[in-house]
């Protein structure tokens, strides 16, 4: 694993780990993961791309600042962000 991705994880680490007490500092953690990854030019791995708002950059917690729904009809995962209001949909399963 390269050293950028490496810091790439860690940041998402700390980001999770100070959600709570300071939203702003996990904020910032992530978009400093994404100026790594873009300066290094190198994908966000999807489970990380995922953690977090593409508006507004929050990190996104289920259930504190984001809103997750099921659409089994069509298949899709339906993430919302509560700070700015995005909505970002996800496919799951065979469909």
């Amino acid at each position: 694993m390269s050293v950028a991705r490496e810091r790439i994880e860690r940041l998402f680490e700390l980001a999770d780990e100070v959600h709570d007490e300071n939203p702003e500092r996990a904020k910032r953690y992530i978009e400093r993961a994404r100026e790594i990854a873009t300066s290094n030019r190198i994908r966000l791995p999807a489970h990380l791309k995922r953690r977090f708002c593409d508006s507004c950059g929050a990190y996104l917690v289920p259930g504190k600042n984001a809103r997750v729904r099921l659409r089994s009809e069509d298949g899709h995962v339906v993430v919302r962000c509560e700070e700015c209001g995005a909505t970002e949909r996800y496919g799951y399963g065979d469909r």
